[in-house]
């Protein structure tokens, strides 16, 4: 191995995971967390692209690498973690290790390189759900950098009396940065490995006890539809629950308040970002509906985080609570160009400023609240109308486990929404139910007349509802839509 060799895992959220995370970047490599969840050939692009030369993997995955493997012209080394058959791996051109064996007689000490902070330390991609997915590298200053802003008492709150659930996979931005903040504090960290279906994962909180979690909004959904089918099920351990990937619903906020005592905590950010931007502690004199009304925003900017928010002209709009625009953000560990792109985006990359491609507006006291990815506000008429909004409002009701809204063609108004809902068990609810409920929240004319109820929505790796794929849906007329006027 040389300084800079790029060595990839394809592993579940576990202890040599972390170990990983620490030992490559100490020896002057770059740790590259592969998405497990893609589809082949976006890994196959991705291993390539990276360069990566090594590869340790999960002995449950070692099956899946191999499907991989056949069209990767950069892996030489397959390192397994874990008693694994082999066999998958025969005649595939690269040299396999053992883990176990590899660090069995490693010595005590270690002759640590001198390595200079703005050297790559880490790389993510992007999911590349509206393209091909985007190296973004992390430097030893960047990553050492979000650790510490990350770790801070309004944000994380990290310290050596805390165990932190870590179900955030490790291969999405690097687990939310949370190894290098636990460590960086004295945190534990309490990692379930592939379990992550809802029962094991209650069982695994009753057993461990974590008083802190992090995840997207599905994983906390799940855990909550679980408690309520399986009275008795223990969170009390639990405290906080940090909810990043998309918004959390109003309704599973306030469920988790009330039926187990943990307070959801808002954040947002992005690989490009390392990820944290924001997140959503209340100031202290907040109280009562005031303080659920900052718990609903994505949260306060963390202090190297600098922000703005432009029109369709460029032109940058006030911090009023009301002005809505594209964000734009900057800072230490925010990336300026993406891996192997040569000079930035300027779709992207906006003299410095980073162009998030997310909709919304900023408060005085410096709370983002976003309103729509800028690719899913639904154009109507010549007006804008919030898809998130929609959605979370939607799955306010009682009888809908899931909603969401996306825009479709529309012969008089341009575009118009689509509401595609998963029903709760054990409820039916019709459209004109639904229709009626959103009336006494948002305005008339913003009444989807086109809905589909599914058993699932698709989504993306990383958890997120993929609304490219139900727009793909609906235009090759695979959903079932009933319209309601």
């Amino acid at each position: 191995m040389r300084g800079g060799d790029r060595v990839a895992t394809f592993m579940w959220n576990n202890q040599e995971h972390a170990e990983v995370y620490f030992a490559v970047p100490a020896m002057g490599a770059i740790v590259h967390p592969l998405n497990i969840r893609l589809f082949p050939e976006q890994v196959e692009y991705i291993a390539d692209h990276a360069q990566d030369k090594v590869v340790i993997v999960d002995h449950t995955l070692v099956g899946t690498l191999a499907s991989i493997l056949p069209g990767s012209k950069a892996i030489e080394h397959v390192i397994v973690n874990g008693p694994a058959d082999l066999s998958p791996l025969d005649g595939l051109g690269v040299e396999v290790h053992s883990y176990q064996e590899l660090t069995a007689n490693a010595p005590l000490s270690y002759a640590w390189p001198d390595i200079d902070e703005n050297a790559p330390a880490a790389m993510c991609y992007t999911s590349g759900t509206t393209g091909g997915p985007k190296g973004v590298v992390y430097s030893h200053r960047s990553v050492y950098l979000h650790a510490l802003a990350s770790s801070l008492p309004d944000a994380f709150g990290l310290s050596e009396r805390d165990l932190v659930l870590a179900i955030v996979p490790q291969f999405h931005v690097m687990a939310w940065g949370l190894p290098y903040a636990a460590f960086l504090t004295g945190a534990s960290l309490a990692m379930p490995d592939r379990f992550l279906s809802p029962e094991p994962l209650a069982e695994f909180i009753q057993a461990v006890r974590p008083n802190k979690g992090a995840g997207v909004p599905t994983v906390w959904s799940g855990l909550l539809q679980y408690a309520r089918r399986q009275p008795g099920t223990d969170l009390s351990s639990l405290q906080e629950a940090v909810v990043g990937g998309s918004a959390m619903p109003d309704s599973l906020m306030r469920a988790f308040a009330e039926e187990h005592g943990v307070t959801a905590l808002q954040a947002w950010g992005m690989t490009e970002m390392s990820p944290l931007g924001t997140i959503a502690r209340p100031p202290a004199t907040a109280h009562g509906d005031t303080e659920r009304t900052y718990r609903l925003t994505q949260g306060r900017f963390l202090a190297p985080v600098e922000a703005k928010i432009i029109d369709n002209t460029g032109a940058e709009l006030p911090w009023d609570d009301a002005s809505v625009g594209e964000l734009l953000v900057r800072g230490p560990w925010i990336t300026a160009t993406y891996v192997g792109d040569g000079e930035p985006d300027p779709d992207k990359f906006d003299s410095g400023w980073l162009r998030t491609g997310d909709v919304g507006r900023i408060s005085p006291d410096g709370y983002l609240t976003l309103t729509d990815r800028a690719k899913d506000v639904i154009k109507s008429g010549g007006e804008w109308i919030s898809s998130v909004e929609l959605e979370n409002h939607l799955m306010g009701h009682p009888a809908v486990a899931e909603a969401a809204v996306v825009g479709v063609p529309d012969d008089r108004w341009g575009e118009r929404p689509l509401a595609v809902v998963v029903a709760a068990p054990g409820h039916d609810v019709t459209t004109q139910e639904l229709r009626e409920f959103l009336s006494s929240h948002i305005a008339r004319w913003q009444l989807p007349e086109r809905w589909a109820f599914v058993t699932e929505v698709p989504r993306t790796s990383v958890g997120k509802f993929d609304k490219k794929e139900l727009r793909r849906l609906h235009a090759d007329g695979l959903l079932s839509v009933t319209v309601q006027s």
